[in-house]
């Protein structure tokens, strides 16, 4: 069961997290970002997941979400641009159109709320959004219009993710240093060995440090 004021994550020392937090999650290393990325949503039995993937297809997202807690995929939700559609997976063909991917994400968080109140939602990646949108600023409202609130439903966190060594077409730095003013915590990964990683936290909640977790 969840902890008690708070969202727990497998395999790390990064949790609990408050509910109502929003992470923008980032890295310039991928595959590290998309295993915390998957550990801090992966639901536990009592939550649903919503999961928007750009890059991985819907059956990919759910072996990573059951990689990171047992069962946790059949616990979610993801709407993706690749791959099929599948049970508890949609698909959107323009990902470039940010309106339509907006009502169709909220649309799964709402399905998801008809089974419980507690729900974990995600973004990977976000920086693949900044890639095909027509300019970044458009993400931006997606994010503030969207994404960050439909955590307002219920006890949720969300998570969003930013491939930091992507090529977007803009400055990165600019852009993360932008989204950060939208979110409430901010985590970046750095890979120290080839099963290792740590973790800066010190923008969560309560949290001043830096925590080491394997990959």
């Amino acid at each position: 069961m969840s902890a008690v004021g708070g969202f727990t994550v497998e395999n790390d020392a990064v949790g609990p997290i408050e509910s109502g937090t929003s992470i923008l999650l980032t890295s310039d290393d991928s595959d590290a970002l998309s295993t915390v990325f998957h550990r801090l949503v992966a639901p536990e039995s009592d939550e649903r997941s919503v999961v928007l993937s750009t890059d991985l297809s819907g059956r990919a997202v759910q072996r990573s979400l059951n990689s990171a807690r047992r069962q946790a995929g059949s616990r979610s939700y993801v709407l993706t641009s690749e791959g099929r559609a599948g049970q508890n997976v949609d698909v959107v063909d323009d990902p470039s159109d940010l309106t339509r991917l907006g009502m169709d994400f909220s649309s799964l968080v709402a399905n998801s709320q008809q089974e419980t109140d507690r729900f974990r939602t995600g973004i990977l990646l976000c920086s693949t959004l900044c890639d095909v949108a027509e300019d970044t600023r458009s993400v931006f409202r997606f994010l503030n219009s969207n994404f960050l609130t439909d955590l307002r439903r219920g006890d949720a966190i969300g998570v969003c993710a930013v491939d930091t060594s992507a090529d977007i077409g803009a400055d990165m730095h600019s852009t993360v240093t932008g989204l950060k003013t939208s979110f409430s915590a901010h985590i970046t990964v750095e890979r120290t060995g080839t099963q290792e990683a740590e973790l800066d936290v010190s923008a969560l909640p309560g949290r001043e440090d830096t925590v080491t977790v394997p990959l």
